[in-house]
């Protein structure tokens, strides 16, 4: 019936598990909005600081932003044209090709220099827009202008990495403990599982791809296609990160955006493409990327704030407690998000397990990764709480950096512990089947 997990939460597990569900959500909502956008504003950041003195990037006139911009302005007049003319088929496809093209000569003959605090906000200013818009104005026609993007860059990186086949710098392994990301478990599964077990996926695919798809058969093609998408992109992306790395295996410095984009503007350039134009496309595409996501939670965050206080028009409440967040920085919002996603599929899956066996339907399959992903990401989040607390006994803590992540660590670990004990409790309590008689 393309129900929300809220709703179905609340019909299966009750009320009470339904306002706990929501509070996770939200809070994971803030968790993606200030780790994206803090990225996308490290990406369009005009400057650099180089031994205390701030000068003027190198990537400054490539970095594609006034295309990413204009985009969104052009993605208006192409939905209001669509609501117009109702254009479909080669007519739609023509249109938004024309549309996209446009965006990129902007982006390539205009290029918008200034800091990273004025984009924090411009891309907030944005991200409420994208919240309160209708979706046939904004967020439908630039998705449909992007895909073209999309396919080009994940075409041509596919292309280049055949027929460059870059060295792999990196090293494959550098031990079980890592200073930086941790222990090997949980890290690597979080990191695997941020795209295979998506929590985030779960609220989008019930909140919006359900309420769009045509038969819910199509549902399996959809949702299994886009995975393999994925896992083709995430693969693409390790292959970059490693060619990146200097010969002695040091990482390249920068956002994981401006990383990828350099290093796939550097395969366009094979093909004949001008370093210019590779570039600014390929910054004009990640950041695609990341505003699609941060439009998309901006949306799931506000129904959840909704749902939960029963308010109306309270999308700003998460942007602000967004905005704070950000001044963590992505790099130590990470670890939080991939537990986080993690756990919400988790949560998911016992929800959907309850829902089966109401239905009647074999809910066994889905216990193994229910359980992994329970084991892993509640390892994250306690190792996670353990190195927040020796920073504060070590003295070297801050609050809005090391204080606003144990806060938000030990909250999503509460949660989550109090949902698996409810949500526990009806899957055993309930009887197979008891819906369908």
């Amino acid at each position: 019936e393309g129900k929300s997990m809220g709703l179905l939460i609340e019909k299966y597990i009750g009320k009470t598990g339904k306002k706990l569900f929501l509070l996770f959500c939200w809070l994971f909502t803030l968790i993606v909005i200030a780790a994206f956008a803090d990225m996308v504003a490290g990406t369009f950041n005009a400057y650099e600081t180089v031994d205390g003195v701030t000068k003027l990037s190198a990537q400054a006139t490539v970095n594609g932003a006034a295309g990413s911009i204009s985009l969104l302005f052009i993605a208006v007049v192409f939905g209001l044209l669509q609501k117009k003319l109702q254009w479909k088929g080669w007519k739609e496809m023509v249109l938004g090709l024309a549309c996209t093209v446009a965006a990129f000569a902007i982006g390539m003959n205009v290029p918008l220099v200034t800091s990273k605090a004025t984009w924090t906000y411009l891309v907030f200013a944005y991200i409420f827009l994208a919240a309160v818009l209708p979706m046939w104005l904004l967020m439908q026609p630039r998705d449909f202008m992007t895909t073209f993007m999309f396919a080009g860059m994940i075409l041509g990186a596919v292309v280049g990495l055949v027929v460059a086949h870059p060295k792999m710098n990196l090293p494959m392994y550098t031990g079980f403990h890592n200073a930086a990301s941790g222990d090997l478990f949980p890290i690597l599964f979080v990191t695997v599982a941020c795209g295979a077990v998506s929590g985030f996926h779960s609220l989008v695919s019930s909140g919006t791809s359900s309420k769009t798809i045509a038969n819910e058969k199509d549902m399996q093609k959809v949702g299994y296609g886009a995975m393999v998408l994925e896992s083709l992109l995430a693969v693409l992306a390790l292959c970059v990160a490693g060619a990146a790395a200097s010969a002695d295996g040091t990482a390249a410095v920068g956002t994981p955006f401006a990383i990828f984009s350099s290093g796939v503007a550097g395969f366009l350039e094979m093909f004949g493409i001008p370093v210019y134009g590779a570039q600014c496309f390929m910054t004009m595409c990640v950041s695609a990327l990341a505003l699609t996501s941060l439009d998309s939670v901006a949306r799931i965050g506000r129904m959840s704030f909704q749902e939960l206080f029963t308010v109306d028009d309270m999308e700003h409440a998460a942007l602000l407690c967004g905005y704070i967040l950000t001044q963590i920085g992505y790099a130590n919002i990470w670890p939080l998000f991939g537990s986080a996603n993690q756990m919400l599929s988790a949560l998911v899956l016992i929800t959907l397990c309850v829902f089966l066996k109401v239905t009647g339907r074999e809910n066994r399959t889905l216990f193994p990764p229910l359980i992994i992903m329970l084991c892993v990401t509640f390892t994250a989040l306690v190792e996670r709480v353990i190195a927040l607390v020796k920073a504060y006994g070590a003295g070297t803590a801050v609050f809005l950096v090391e204080g606003l992540q144990l806060i938000i660590a030990i909250l999503l670990m509460v949660l989550g512990v109090i949902i698996v004990i409810s949500c526990g409790k009806e899957l055993f309590r309930k009887k197979a089947g008891q819906e369908t008689k």
